[in-house]
């Protein structure tokens, strides 16, 4: 979904499945600064940063589904690129998968994993030059758990209300269960915005590294804060304009048009080559357009017809296909990048002989008929149903693909629709089951409900050893990998195209990619 990690459903996603969905951007060959920034394949180990300039960024986004509420549901890549460069975050996603401090410098957890307390920065301070205080921040976290039903629930472990600032730089907060990613589940989800603020229609103050000149639903232009907090941004500016067709942001790029292209086709970076007018960007492995299919709707209430149509997938032919070669199979859990995926799993090939005995088994024996809504929100999404439909029609199920607009479809059929083309661009397995896997998650797309999996969360959750933890999660995964409603047939590499002179992209997973304050350009 968009949101930054996160599955799309606007998010990203959309999450926090989109809003949080997904994000992550990796250059072909790059070298990790101290401060987490990455040097472009193309720029000598040399080279001394460059201040000054502007940066164009088409990136993924539709004026339908534009907004200028950070604590909303963040519909575009577009919105949550400006609200990472404006806001301050209580803590980052760091390069190894664990969690850097942003606006909290520091947090401890009470022995029972049920109240965390955080340390905040003393010298952030918002534009209108007002110091950002706890109260601030506790009542942003307030005001995004308010807003859950169009956030899709992205603070629903914590209980704000038995939360609080005991002094103008601490904050304690509560959690509903024992939750030892505590720190984890606040990355990119934390804007932070003055006490009382309500009206988003005029330009709030941020504490962040850019502040506001002028946005539309299209086109939002930041100038550089010189009184941030952290290291001086090198841009003087960065104009980012909201582009739903792939190919029209690649085409942005390689004409002179935008100096970054976020999330192009495989086609247009092998079209693009190595044409001393673009660089590729990769984000490897993040991307993913699972099959989803609703367990409380027919026919994929009986476990069967899951079953079989998992089987039906040819994932070699649909990584090639949809991909290009930067791609890779995948074995139907949702988050097979995430450190807690269970390694001893048998990879699920194709078997049409047993699909179709499943299906008549099931009481298809003459033929299923069904409806695979796609989009082409992302580049390939509707390329990878058309194919999948082919590969169905082998085990006698007839698939009528159908692609719905850009503009609407997270909101008219992610989650809604008893079978569809699914997004993820990262999201982290605990992300996903909070948001989405739960019996009482806010988005549960699929309709899983399984009380031995939602013990098995409550029990990781309340485990401090990360070992530990992390060996709870895999195990839960193979009850969904057995018996859930997705058909993960491959992952891809994000795809991005740059200009040549475009240094220092940030090289982490997920919402990180979002930070890029310390790019330049070398002109």
């Amino acid at each position: 979904m968009t949101q930054p990690s996160f599955p799309h459903a606007p998010a990203s996603r959309r999450s926090v499945l989109t809003a949080l969905a997904a994000l992550a951007v990796l250059p072909l060959s790059a070298c990790s600064s101290s401060d987490g920034s990455a040097a472009s394949a193309e720029s000598p180990a040399s080279a001394a940063p460059a201040d000054g300039g502007t940066l164009r960024y088409a990136a993924t986004g539709s004026p339908a589904t534009a907004s200028d509420d950070p604590h909303g549901g963040l519909g575009n890549e577009s919105d949550i690129l400006r609200f990472a460069l404006v806001y301050d975050v209580l803590t980052l996603p760091g390069e190894d998968g664990g969690t850097r401090p942003r606006l909290a410098t520091s947090w401890k957890p009470n022995e029972t994993l049920d109240r965390w307390t955080f340390t905040l920065r003393k010298d952030a301070r918002f534009t209108d030059g007002t110091r950002v205080r706890a109260a601030d921040v506790l009542y942003s976290l307030r005001r995004i758990a308010d807003k859950a039903a169009e956030n899709y629930g992205r603070l629903a472990d914590f209980d704000l209300d038995r939360s609080t600032a005991p002094d103008e730089h601490t904050v304690v907060l509560a959690t509903r269960t024992p939750m030892a990613d505590a720190p984890r589940a606040l990355e990119s989800v934390s804007f932070v915005v003055p006490e009382g603020t309500e009206d988003f229609s005029r330009a709030v103050p941020g504490s962040g590294p850019y502040k506001v000149e002028g946005t539309s639903s299209r086109t939002s232009v930041l100038t550089r804060n010189d009184d941030w907090w952290g290291k001086r941004p090198h841009l003087d500016r960065i104009e980012i304009q909201a582009v739903a067709d792939p190919q029209a942001r690649a085409n942005a790029v390689t004409s002179g048009q935008a100096d970054i292209a976020g999330s192009v086709s495989p086609a247009a970076v092998k079209s693009a080559g190595t044409s001393a007018r673009t660089q590729v960007v990769r984000r490897e492995g993040v991307t993913e357009y699972p099959f989803v299919m609703r367990l409380d709707t027919e026919p994929f209430d009986d476990p069967r017809v899951r079953e079989a149509f998992r089987l039906a997938a040819d994932r070699k032919a649909l990584v090639d296909t949809v991909y290009l070669g930067y791609g890779r199979i995948a074995n139907d859990l949702p988050t097979p990048y995430d450190p807690s995926t269970p390694k001893d799993l048998p990879q699920r090939t194709r078997d049409v002989e047993k699909a179709r005995r499943l299906l008549a088994e099931a009481g298809h024996e003459d033929g299923l008929s069904v409806t695979l809504h796609t989009t082409t929100s992302y580049p390939g999404m509707d390329t990878a149903a058309t194919l999948y439909a082919q590969q169905l029609a082998d085990i006698g199920v007839e698939a009528e693909v159908k692609v719905e607009p850009a503009d609407t479809y997270w909101t008219a059929v992610y989650a809604k629709k008893a079978f569809y083309t699914g997004y993820y661009g990262g999201i982290s397995f605990t992300d996903l089951t909070r948001v989405g896997l739960l019996s009482d998650s806010p988005t549960n797309e699929t309709a899983w409900r399984s009380d031995t999996f939602d013990d098995g969360f409550d029990r990781a959750m309340a485990t401090a050893d990360d070992t530990e933890r992390q060996a709870l999660l895999a195990g839960i995964q193979k009850e969904l990998w057995e018996d859930g409603g997705y058909v993960v047939w491959g992952t891809g590499d994000g795809l991005d195209l740059a200009a040549p002179g475009v240094r220092g992209l940030p090289d982490g997973p997920g919402f990180q990619r979002m930070f890029i304050d310390q790019v330049w350009l070398d002109r």
